[in-house]
């Protein structure tokens, strides 16, 4: 049934389209779509955003691991550089200062029915996207590559194997998430 899976296109996209939607109705209900609430977590005055991406690093480190572990699918991480790191958090934190909502957070508050983050948030993201793409043959030869570090992992840095890191670090951020849920944050 995998190898159907796999070769099918029309039932990745399917699949990957009501993952989409179950992410975005996840953000929505967990209350990361709210401009006040991220507006908040900037502040330091509402931790809820820290509580969602805990709970989701938590979820996908352990879910990704498990299905490499079952065989149902392999990592392929992708090589990164400080160059690319460095030009891809100038653009996220420039359109996150402006707008206040990052790539998902902006669909979700769309299908929330927010027009600051169909206006000012889609529209930015079609134009930085656009933008980026027209410059990406100049950041490629001049800062796209400087600084690779190829496709490292923990694991394989440290020659180890993931679960060796995977479950403590989990517990080390479910902990976390119970001592930022305690102190009421």
């Amino acid at each position: 049934m995998l190898k159907g899976f796999r070769a099918s296109k029309q039932v990745q996209l399917a699949v990957g389209l009501l993952i989409g939607l179950a992410f975005g109705f996840l953000l929505q209900k967990g209350g990361v779509t709210s401009y006040d609430v991220i507006l908040g977590q900037l502040l330091l005055q509402d931790f809820t955003v820290v509580k969602v991406m805990l709970s989701a690093v938590i979820v996908g480190m352990v879910g990704v691991h498990m299905l490499v572990t079952l065989g149902l699918a392999e990592m392929h991480p992708k090589a990164g550089s400080l160059g690319g790191t460095a030009v891809g958090a100038l653009i996220f934190g420039v359109g996150f200062g402006l707008l206040g909502y990052c790539p998902g957070t902006i669909a979700g508050a769309v299908g929330n029915g927010s027009l600051d983050a169909l206006f000012g948030g889609l529209t930015g993201a079609l134009i930085g996207a656009g933008l980026f793409a027209s410059l990406y043959p100049a950041l490629e030869r001049k800062a796209l590559h400087r600084g690779d570090f190829g496709d490292v992992t923990l694991p394989r840095l440290l020659k180890v194997r993931p679960w060796l890191l995977v479950a403590p670090m989990a517990a080390a951020l479910g902990l976390l998430l119970v001592v930022v849920e305690r102190a009421g944050l």
